[in-house]
């Protein structure tokens, strides 16, 4: 480069590393100096199972928002923009916490609460029920919650955020299943009216996976249903944390039968109630239902949310200064120009 005779320019470089934090819990969060910009995954609690008179219907996942280049939002929406932030100022972050499963006498489970961090919220998993006992149906929610009772549709899940909960379905009490709840990437699995036969459990819909911390991650699991009185397959809470539901038989002996075994719940093994959904993934609860392995066993509650904020590394150059072309002419004609 150019430079006057016996002087050079200095050449600054101010850099920094990259860094997650992962909240847990509400907090705040301030932006390292030379942050401008922020990466993100926000999810919000997910909704609490339910008990049924007619059927265990799963809770819907809490609603999920990325924008981790490459990687997807919930609801099959792609990464959004880059969350822009001042150096060194603090900004609130709210986590949702995960909703209350209902229990015998016909309370309706509740909602996941909203996830939240500059200016960019979710909404959380629905809650669920069946109308045995008079609820309204199912709730809509960043996924929706299973849908039960005699023919309830699933709830519906939030555009870029979610999809909705499986249908539910009672016609006697030996052909019938609750809806399971919607995950945040794939809809919650739900009866055929046309076509369901035996007492059956749902898988709750998978989640979304990110590696914003590293490894990949599945969060936004939808919960798992069950049928009355027993469930003649288990049906699983979704990959990111959903809860599973009730897998139990009425045939006296406390235990799964050969017929009914599977990988998770081995024959002989004892019956399960509804699961609750694992903390810190927005997952939905399990379902439960009249019957076994206990009395009348509630269904499980929902995860609760998390906030997840990647910085990534940084590194400037700048030189002290530059020439005008003024300067330079006059360093040029004075032949001290190099």
């Amino acid at each position: 480069m150019p430079r006057l005779i016996g002087a050079a320019q200095a050449v600054t470089t101010s850099s920094q590393d990259a860094k997650v934090t992962t909240f847990n819990s509400s907090g705040t969060f301030t932006a390292e100096p030379l942050t401008t910009a922020v990466q993100y995954v926000i999810v919000a609690g997910g909704g609490g199972g339910a008990f049924g008179g007619l059927n265990g219907t799963g809770g819907g996942a809490g609603g999920y928002r990325s924008s981790v280049p490459g990687e997807s939002s919930g609801g099959g929406a792609s990464a959004e923009p880059l969350s822009p932030v001042t150096g060194g100022s603090a900004y609130p972050v709210v986590v949702g916490a995960g909703g209350t499963a209902s229990g015998p006498g016909g309370n309706f489970s509740t909602a996941g609460a909203t996830s939240s961090f500059n200016g960019v919220s979710t909404v959380g998993g629905g809650g669920t029920g069946d109308r045995t006992y008079g609820n309204p149906g199912v709730q809509n929610g960043g996924s929706g919650g299973g849908g039960g009772g005699y023919y309830d549709t699933g709830g519906l899940g939030t555009a870029n955020q979610g999809y909705p909960g499986g249908d539910g379905k009672y016609s006697n009490g030996s052909n019938n299943g609750g809806g399971a709840g919607g995950g945040a990437g794939g809809a919650g699995e739900g009866a055929n009216p046309s076509s369901i036969t035996g007492n059956q459990g749902f898988d709750g819909g998978v989640g979304v996976a990110s590696s914003i911390t590293g490894s990949p991650v599945y969060r936004g699991g939808g919960g798992g249903s069950c049928g009355r009185f027993h469930s003649e397959n288990a049906g699983l809470g979704g990959n990111g944390g959903g809860g599973n539901g009730a897998y139990y038989t009425s045939d006296g002996t406390g235990t799964i039968p050969a017929p009914q075994a599977t990988p998770i719940y081995p024959s002989g093994s004892p019956g399960v109630v509804a699961q609750a959904a694992t903390a810190n993934t927005g997952g939905g609860g399990g379902g439960g239902s009249i019957g076994g392995p206990a009395p009348n066993p509630p269904g499980g509650n929902g995860g609760s949310g998390v906030v997840i904020i990647k910085e990534t590394a940084i590194n400037i150059s700048t030189a002290s200064s530059c020439w005008d072309l003024r300067t330079v002419y006059r360093q040029l004609k004075a032949d001290d120009w190099v």
